[in-house]
């Protein structure tokens, strides 16, 4: 047989190794939901540059790509994108003018269930809804996106940022969310990792809800109403994030079990009811907190660095049997708030945390404190019951009643107590907090 029909017979033969297609969808001549549905698996679809008007859905596995200034403009109707075959790819792609009914789940991209192993990447999407639903897809990648929230609304009437919803395998990297209701939203979804995403000026940057097994690393949340909210969830790993000047709470763990809260920042949070709200309107009632700890057991918290704020770390409501060790506590008016009556060891295995306002002195040169740090006793109990009593602070009595508490350990209440205080702060940490 000539060697000139070898090839078009393996085509025929095995039709697998067809060679994908190339289409591209130029506004006024060839509209781009005829391409989509013109295309075969595997193909590649170029959107050329203009607004492409309507609602568009991808049903086989192509890969969508915008060239320099194609937008695909939802007219305000709906999600503007829908994804709904697995393996499918999108990127580079301007979004904008999709519905606002958040009941409907109108959004930028919509990721339907059967898009398994999708890529979401690279795409600049103006949001009245989501900017991206996540529907119980499993193995997504969602990368290097840009998404803004419709500042138009009102906070609670946006979308989020990115939402998760039931889903398992995702991969959450290097994206951008502002102005959203929430950055990311996470619900009921297990086994995700969220890397190195910048969240800001938005209510939550970070927003979890009965998720559990995630890896939430690297990212940074600046500005929002509360960093990360963390609730409802189990066996988290949270490293190496920060949280820059976020109201209220730095981190909140409401109700997390079996977790790791390592080597993050939270610094300077604000205390609420400053018009600096992403909706503009006014908060009030709450202290800044670095991390709150709320009804939470047998956690590692370590090597974090709390600073500048208001309160330091706050645990109530039956938070016990945590492990804390190695964090810094630097500059914050009140290190520790502990409302509780069962005593704390905070240090293990010989090492506790550095505090910024440790009166004791290290004779041995181990680099650890030689006499116990106790952040609180009775007078501060006394305030957050009584904060009008704050200005009694420097009266002789309550200055009397501080030195009896010290030399009468016995009548001093149980609670937080270093018996290891790191004499030093790690070389990390001093060049954040210089």
């Amino acid at each position: 047989m000539p060697s000139r029909w070898l090839l078009p017979l393996l085509l025929l033969l095995l039709p697998g190794l067809a060679l994908a297609a190339e289409w591209r969808a130029v506004p006024g001549e060839t509209p781009l939901q005829q391409v989509l549905e013109a295309a075969a698996p595997g193909d590649t679809v170029r959107v050329a540059e203009g607004v492409h008007l309507g609602n568009f859905v991808v049903e086989v596995p192509i890969t969508l790509v915008g060239e320099p200034g194609a937008i695909l403009d939802g007219q305000r109707r709906g999600s503007v994108l829908t994804v709904a075959a697995p393996g499918t790819t999108v990127r580079d792609l301007h979004i904008r003018e999709d519905g606002a009914d958040i009941t409907a789940i109108d959004s930028g991209i919509f990721v339907a269930r059967e898009a398994e192993g999708a890529v979401i990447e690279n795409n600049r999407i103006e949001a009245r809804g989501f900017g991206i639903w996540l529907d119980a897809a499993p193995d997504v990648k969602v990368i290097g996106n840009r998404i803004s929230g419709d500042t138009s609304l009102r906070s609670q009437d946006r979308g989020n940022g990115l939402q998760l919803y039931n889903v398992t395998g995702a991969e959450i990297r290097g994206n951008e969310v502002w102005e959203a209701r929430d950055g990311i939203y996470i619900d009921v979804s297990n086994h995700n990792r969220l890397i190195g995403n910048l969240l800001r000026d938005q209510r939550y940057g970070v927003h979890y809800m009965f998720s559990h097994s995630n890896e939430v690393r690297d990212n940074e949340t600046r500005n929002n109403r509360l960093g990360y909210a963390l609730m409802q969830s189990r066996q988290l790993e949270v490293v190496g994030n920060r949280s820059l000047r976020d109201q209220n709470y730095g981190f909140l763990m409401n109700f997390i079990v079996d977790s790791v809260i390592a080597e993050n920042v939270s610094i300077e949070a604000q205390r609420g009811g400053v018009a600096a709200a992403p909706d503009g309107h006014a908060i009030s009632g709450t202290e800044g907190k670095a991390l709150f700890v709320y009804n939470s057991l047998f956690n590692e918290i370590r090597d974090n660095l709390f600073a500048r704020t208001e309160i330091g770390i706050h645990m109530t409501a039956g938070s016990e049997d945590n492990e804390f060790h190695g964090n810094a506590f630097v500059g914050n008016e009140t290190q520790v708030k502990y409302v509780a009556l069962r005593q704390q060891e905070w240090s293990f295995e010989g090492r506790g945390n550095y505090w910024s306002d440790y009166l004791g002195w290290d004779l041995s040169g181990d680099g650890l404190g030689d006499i116990p740090y106790e952040p609180n006793d009775s007078v501060d109990r006394l305030i957050w019951t009584y904060p009008m009593a704050k200005i009694l602070m420097n009266s002789p009595a309550v200055q009397v009643l501080r030195w009896v508490q010290r030399e009468f350990p016995i009548l001093r209440p149980p609670g937080v107590r270093d018996s290891h205080p790191l004499m030093a702060l790690p070389d990390w940490m001093a060049e954040i907090v210089q």
